[in-house]
């Protein structure tokens, strides 16, 4: 009898863990401040090999192992939440004009153009379909949204996807909290703060009083009283989300200075020694490689 019960118990943990996912895995990351593990961020999806914000992007960002998407979001004129940078979709598409001057029919026959301009056969997918493609395979940050937050809420419920998305801002808590009160706290919401800019101090004080996951820091040149404050939220219990792509947001350490001029130390390096745990790129691969050479994956 003890031997079949001690095989009954071995049967659950099998089926516990097969039952875990990668979005678990990474959700417990993310939530863990002491975790050593540098979270990698697609910005855009993986938009070198293919049109960005679309799907094809994302399932290229899920089989090389990034560990989050960052997206952008417009709305549909019949009201659908759709996946869209620029306020018209002349760059990126075959078409022309707002999202908000389409119904998500018409939408759709256009095509996405890929990162050199050339028209693709992909098509601008919507929030719910992106949602389900990347549900328990990877997380999800939600740039340019914010006017959209209760909508956004609904789906991540509809979709079971509540645990893996990130919704971020750069506004103050009060404005996050006036406007949005009622689900702030059932969200992952992420505060997004210029360190240079007058008021970064108050801003940071704030959201420590909340202790969001995360808080992003854009910078165009580190001061002391940056770093300081990065010290500061990390002493919090926030992790830091620093972002490599271009210059203006990392004081001088981005992305091609890693990949173009072959100094990784110099960039992603660099963007460690400030205790990010957090990093946003549009070299997903080359990081993901750097960081094995350094055991944060």
């Amino acid at each position: 009898m003890k031997k079949f019960c001690l095989l009954i118990v071995a049967f659950v943990h099998v089926v516990c863990a097969s039952a875990q996912t990668r979005t678990d895995t990474l959700v417990n990351v993310l939530h863990d401040p002491s975790s050593r593990r540098v979270l990698v961020v697609s910005h855009r999806g993986d938009w070198r090999n293919a049109p960005e914000n679309s799907l094809q992007a994302f399932l290229n960002c899920i089989d090389m192992g990034v560990d989050m998407i960052e997206l952008d979001l417009k709305k549909t004129k019949d009201g659908v939440l759709v996946l869209m940078h620029d306020d018209t979709i002349d760059r990126t598409t075959d078409g022309h004009g707002k999202p908000s001057d389409y119904t998500l029919a018409e939408l759709q026959k256009f095509h996405l153009k890929n990162g050199i301009g050339c028209v693709t056969f992909h098509h601008i997918p919507t929030l719910e379909e992106t949602l389900l493609l990347c549900k328990d395979k990877i997380l999800i940050n939600i740039d340019k949204g914010y006017e959209y937050f209760a909508d956004v809420y609904k789906l991540l419920v509809k979709t079971g996807t509540l645990k893996q998305v990130v919704i971020k801002s750069g506004y103050t808590l009060d404005k996050v909290r006036s406007d949005n009160g009622d689900v702030l706290d059932k969200v992952i919401y992420m505060p997004v703060i210029n360190l240079n800019e007058a008021g970064a101090e108050q801003k940071v004080i704030d959201y420590t009083n909340i202790k969001p996951v995360a808080m992003e820091c854009c910078f165009s040149t580190a001061t002391p009283e940056v770093l300081s404050l990065m010290k500061r939220i990390k002493d919090s219990g926030s992790k830091i989300w620093i972002n490599s792509l271009w210059p203006s947001l990392n004081a001088g350490h981005d992305d091609d200075t890693a990949v173009d001029l072959c100094k990784p130390d110099d960039s992603w390096g660099w963007i460690l020694d400030c205790g990010a745990s957090i990093i946003q790129t549009d070299r997903p691969q080359k990081l993901i490689e750097y960081l094995k050479t350094k055991q944060r994956r």
